[in-house]
């Protein structure tokens, strides 16, 4: 089923490129942009089924997952260590972006012309600050955290609601039992939800390359590849991470990875392969207490390749414009972006804004945000993709560091059994 699955969707994605080049091609502009709607709502269902089992599935899988670990002690040192892996893999990220970005230069010479002024970009920057980031992180109500799937807000609920229940103990069983049992419906339903991928897939692909067609990857080549490039190297250096905490499993890790990181990367959506990227870690030795734990945090601090694309792109805009930043200014970015780039993991194009934000801030005209809008979907289905491996990544290596990563699919904890 799982090998099955995989094929679905690269099937998928070849038919949509087939098709999205035939439509491009052949019919007229206005016929094109009657059609490309069409094709997205089947992508655009699949993802608003994704977002409505996001907050439900997120908040039992992490309460859960906290109530088996018995004490604040323990979630804290989890929770500790796990953010220090963050901050760590966020600054490998941010700096190979702008180390990768200098030495390809894609921007140099390209001279690519502005689009008009009036152009809808659909991207605000605006509420990007330490204050606002920071009352932001608690929720004035779980209801409206879940109705818009604020994830971070989630997260912080949830470790209130997993200690509350863990240190109550027996007291609590019957509800520990009860999310213990709306995890395994989620998971149910997830995998309903995931029947819809491929025609998902097929659509959002198709209508990329309906829309734009492939010469526009022609006209960027230069910035697309090296950024792919980039990003190779980027899952070199995170399988390292991986091996030198895991040892040689990486591999397996990374090679059981291929349905979540397909899913992404086709939908150019991280939370669309959030269901599948638990059971993948399940399956490799990861207990779900712990992936439930880590991967929700790690959507709002551990996005690792949007992170390397907010300043590849930023320092590609520069370069467009011929504007050279010195050493410290570009030390200064990357600490501006560490700061901006974390808990945004719910707006839409969150690289997109976070960009919006840092241009004006070291003089670059932020009308070049529209220079790479209209490829930016190409990009974003890399980057999502590097966010899985990412995340796996740190679940596992937070098992290792916890002492139970398995050698085989993790054994769950048998549901309590309530006395009444």
């Amino acid at each position: 089923m799982s090998r099955n699955f995989s094929i679905y969707i690269l099937a998928a994605m070849i038919l949509g490129v087939a098709v999205g080049w035939a439509i491009n091609t052949q019919l007229p502009a206005a016929q094109v942009a009657e059609i490309v709607p069409n094709l997205k709502i089947a992508t655009d269902v699949f993802l608003r089924l994704i977002k409505m089992i996001i907050a439900p599935l997120v908040f039992s899988t992490l309460v859960a997952g906290i109530a088996h670990m018995g004490s604040a002690e323990r979630v804290g040192r989890i929770g500790g260590r796990t953010l220090v892996w963050f901050i760590g893999a966020s600054a490998v990220s941010l700096t190979l972006g702008a180390v990768m970005v200098t030495l390809f230069q894609p921007g140099a010479g390209l001279n690519l012309p502005l689009p008009p002024a009036d152009s809808e970009v659909a991207v605000k920057a605006s509420a990007l600050n330490l204050k606002d980031f920071i009352t932001h992180v608690v929720p004035t109500s779980i209801a409206d955290a879940m109705a818009r799937n604020e994830i971070l807000q989630i997260v912080v609920f949830s470790v209130f609601v997993g200690v509350a229940i863990a240190s109550l103990g027996e007291k609590a069983r019957l509800l520990t039992h009860v999310v213990e049992q709306i995890v395994e419906v989620m998971l149910k339903i997830t995998g309903y939800v995931m029947l819809v991928a491929p025609i998902a897939v097929f659509g959002a692909i198709a209508a990329a390359i309906a829309e734009h067609g492939l010469a526009i990857l022609a006209t960027y080549g230069k910035f697309v590849g090296s950024f792919y490039v980039s990003l190779g190297l980027l899952w070199i250096l995170l399988a390292v991470a991986g091996f030198l905490m895991i040892g040689p499993r990486v591999v397996r890790l990374i090679a059981g990875l291929r349905e979540p990181i397909l899913l992404a990367f086709s939908t150019s959506s991280s939370e669309a392969a959030f269901p599948r990227t638990i059971e993948a870690l399940r399956q490799f030795g990861v207990p779900r207490r712990i992936s439930g734990f880590v991967l929700p945090l790690g959507y709002s601090f551990n996005l690792d390749g949007s992170m390397m694309y907010c300043t590849f792109a930023t320092l590609f805009i520069a370069q467009i414009y011929g504007i050279v930043l010195t050493p410290m200014q570009i030390i200064t970015m990357l600490g501006l972006l560490m700061v901006t780039s974390k808990g945004i993991a719910g707006v839409p194009r969150a690289s997109l804004v976070v960009i919006a934000a840092t241009l004006p801030t070291f003089g670059i005209p932020g009308e070049g945000l529209l220079l790479i809008f209209a490829i930016d979907q190409f990009l974003d289905m890399g980057r999502s993709a590097t966010n899985v491996v990412g995340n796996a990544v740190a679940s596992a290596v937070a098992a290792k560091w916890e002492g139970e990563l398995e050698d085989g699919p993790a054994d769950e904890p048998a549901p309590a059994v309530a006395k009444v």
